[in-house]
């Protein structure tokens, strides 16, 4: 009884009404097609493709907290004392083997580069909503007699 229902509901709505001209044949074949259309639905995805460490990832579930203050060490110094911006120090990771190149401001996992000295360079460490200041320095030069 139901069906019988819906399907005299769908001869109504396609049926014309008292002093309404019939729709022509186009009309009838694009209300068939429509019917027939099929929804997909297209979902987004992201994948990271940067250098370094994935910054959606978590840093306490991935351990990828490196480099460590402790695993870094100061190779060298170029040291510009008319402008102090365009000091550059170089660093070793002794750990990985990998060279770190930095300027004043910037980021090595969570060392940021605050200052740079002639012989020394000052880190902001955060860890864990704090921030910490740090030094690492040149090894000491021996001078010969």
């Amino acid at each position: 009884m139901r069906a019988s229902r819906l399907l005299y509901a769908g001869v109504l709505l396609t049926a014309p009404l008292p002093g309404q001209a019939a729709p022509p044949d186009s009309a009838r074949d694009t209300t068939a097609r429509a019917d027939t259309v099929s929804l997909s639905l297209v979902r987004e995805v992201f994948a990271y493709q940067g250098g370094g460490r994935d910054p959606f990832l978590s840093l306490l579930r991935s351990g990828d907290v490196r480099p460590m203050i402790t695993d870094l060490k100061l190779v060298a110094v170029v040291y510009d004392d008319r402008y102090t911006a365009r000091s550059v120090v170089v660093l070793r990771d002794i750990t990985t083997g990998r060279r770190y190149r930095a300027k004043a401001g910037t980021v090595i996992g969570r060392l940021r580069v605050t200052q740079i000295r002639p012989r020394e360079v000052v880190f902001t460490v955060q860890e864990f909503g704090f921030e910490r200041q740090q030094t690492l320095s040149l090894a000491k030069q021996e001078e010969t007699p």
